[in-house]
């Protein structure tokens, strides 16, 4: 078989090699951007699966909407707890953010940055909310530009426990 990379460091090949025998799998997709460029998640939904995706950027949010319709959408943020947070949309990118020091370096570095307001929960409240009762979730994607170590405190991941666990850890736009 033949596989199409989406994602920008083949992860979702690495995680096809885990888990590409299981037919109806499940994911968790926080800072899911588009459906397509640089997505992890895309191989997965063209072979059957489905997940949730998490998206507060309202342009990502509703090409995800279109482009994903089996899947679950939500055009929020995740953090420590429910609120709602200055989100640091840059402009025409992946790199937008919670964290306003990583944003003040993109605007630094000349990339137009706007500041909306977004809804915000907590990892857990996702699940509770939108995971079936028995469902596995084989992998938990997590890349939201700074704030990784929020979207995980606000999950227990000793209740919750996805099978994978992928988190960008490297600060934004560095190797």
């Amino acid at each position: 078989m033949t596989l199409i990379s989406y994602a920008q460091n083949f992860e979702d090949i690495m995680l096809w090699r885990a888990l590409g025998h299981l037919p109806d799998g499940f994911f968790i997709d926080v800072g899911a951007a588009w459906p397509t460029t640089h997505s992890v998640t895309k191989l997965f939904c063209d072979h059957g699966w489905r997940g949730i995706n998490i998206e507060p950027n309202p342009a990502f949010y509703a090409e995800l909407a279109e482009a994903r319709p089996n899947d679950i959408n939500l055009q929020i943020a995740l953090a420590t707890a429910a609120s709602t947070m200055s989100m640091h949309i840059v402009v025409d990118t992946g790199l937008s953010t919670l964290d306003p020091a990583v944003a003040e370096r993109h605007q630094s570095d000349g990339r137009d940055v706007e500041i909306i307001e977004v809804q915000v929960s907590t990892l857990d409240a996702v699940w509770e909310a939108h995971v079936p009762i028995g469902q596995e979730v084989h992998f938990l994607k997590i890349d939201v530009e700074g704030f990784e170590e929020a979207v995980l405190r606000g999950g227990r991941l000793d209740l919750h426990r996805p099978w994978i666990v992928v988190i960008e850890a490297t600060e934004p736009l560095s190797k």
